[in-house]
């Protein structure tokens, strides 16, 4: 029996209806995809971020009012003692032991001359010593001789023997040969003298360290010659190394002769190196020098550090604050705060500390003043009492993020 028209259509299958239920479940997948990625970011960052641990300290009003600058004056880092060693005389380096940045020991070997030179001229010297006293010896016996002879002539001449003219040929023998004997002997110190010059010499070719210090240069390279003058057309040297005693760094500053009177030995001093300009340096002044320089119209002065570190370089430039007395210059300023340095963060063009609220980090600016000499500074406005703010932490903290106060 064949199939109508009307028995085919009814067999077929109407997929409208199921794309259209397909069509109204997509849009409520895409929701529920959305709520679980959103849940899952809320859960890492309520779940997922850990605390930092930091150090924090409460802000406590200023017990008193701090110096502050009364002058500022820029200048550089100094060494009292530096040397470039050279040699005492003329001659060719065969050997140079010590680098540029090495620390080197009083009396360390630094470079070593040609010796051939000053090894013969001592070798003659112990030669010429030798032959002298071998004169010496010879000398002795003769004067030995003589004096026997004298006494003989005189006991002679005393027994009728001898006349006066044998007595007095043996007593001129005599004198003669103990004058001889005595520039005999005066030559051989001399010859004694020579042999210790010649050593000296032969010492002086190995250039030894004046002082305990840093090699900052190295001039001289075996096979040039050095001279401790200079002898033109640039091929002599005229020094090994130069040498500075680190102990010795002090602070030289020109200060306005117009403000020279602001200075006074023993003042105190804020030095901030320009490579380091958040590190706050003690020091102190040393002295005036009492001389004006007439071109500039200043005056230099001479400031020590309060303790050396390894990162002060000399010939490093750097800034100083003299502080003033308690209650000099403008008047104090109130209400302020005072807190350690490390609280206090450099960002962009502002100064920022971070301030603890519940277990959170807020950033917040503030207006500081004067550093203390004691590695304070002062805040003069963005804090108040009792707000607790972190004075050791990551260098990457950043604004909100979960602290955890450490003892």
């Amino acid at each position: 029996m064949t199939p109508t028209r009307e028995t085919l259509q009814e067999l077929r299958i109407d997929r409208r209806d199921r794309n259209r239920s397909t069509s109204r479940r997509w849009p409520w997948i895409v929701v529920l995809a959305l709520v679980g990625v959103l849940a899952a970011v809320l859960a890492f960052r309520l779940l997922g971020t850990r605390a930092v641990p930091v150090r924090t300290l409460a802000v406590a009003p200023a017990g008193g009012a701090a110096p502050e600058a009364v002058l500022n004056a820029s200048g550089y880092v100094t060494a009292r003692r530096r040397a470039t060693v050279s040699s005492k005389f003329t001659g060719k380096v065969v050997e140079v032991s010590v680098e540029e940045g090495l620390a080197v020991k009083e009396g360390q070997a630094l470079a070593r001359l040609d010796d051939a030179m000053a090894r013969t001229a001592l070798a003659l010297a112990e030669s010429q010593r030798a032959a002298a006293l071998r004169s010496v010896a010879e000398i002795e016996a003769r004067q030995r001789l003589a004096e026997a002879t004298l006494l003989r002539a005189r006991r002679l001449v005393s027994e009728g023997v001898w006349g006066q003219a044998d007595l007095d040929a043996a007593v001129a023998d005599a004198e003669a040969l103990r004058a001889r004997l005595d520039l005999v002997r005066d030559e051989a110190e001399v010859a004694g003298r020579q042999v210790a010059l010649r050593r000296i010499e032969l010492e002086d070719t190995v250039i030894r360290a004046p002082f305990s210090g840093i090699a900052i240069s190295k001039d001289a390279q075996p096979g040039e010659m050095i001279s401790p003058v200079s002898a033109g057309g640039g091929f002599t040297r005229t020094g090994i190394c130069t040498i500075v005693d680190m102990s010795s760094l002090e602070i030289e500053v020109d200060v306005n002769e117009r403000s020279i009177h602001r200075v006074e030995p023993g003042q105190e001093v804020i030095a901030t190196l320009d490579a380091y300009p958040d590190w706050r340096i003690p020091a102190r002044v040393l002295t005036t020098i009492p001389s004006a320089d007439r071109q500039k119209a200043t005056v230099r002065v001479r400031i020590a550090f309060g303790s050396l570190d390894p990162r002060i370089l000399p010939d490093m430039g750097i800034k100083v604050a003299f502080l003033g007395a308690v209650g000099d210059g403008a008047a104090a300023r109130s209400p302020r705060h005072v807190v350690p340095r490390s609280a206090v963060r450099r960002q962009g063009d502002r100064d920022v500390v971070y301030v603890i609220l519940g277990d959170r980090a807020e950033r917040r600016a503030v207006q500081v003043g004067g550093v203390l000499p004691d590695d304070g500074i002062e805040v003069l406005a963005g804090l108040e009492d009792g707000d607790r703010i972190v004075v050791e932490g990551p260098a990457d903290l950043a604004d909100g993020d979960r602290v955890k106060a450490a003892p």
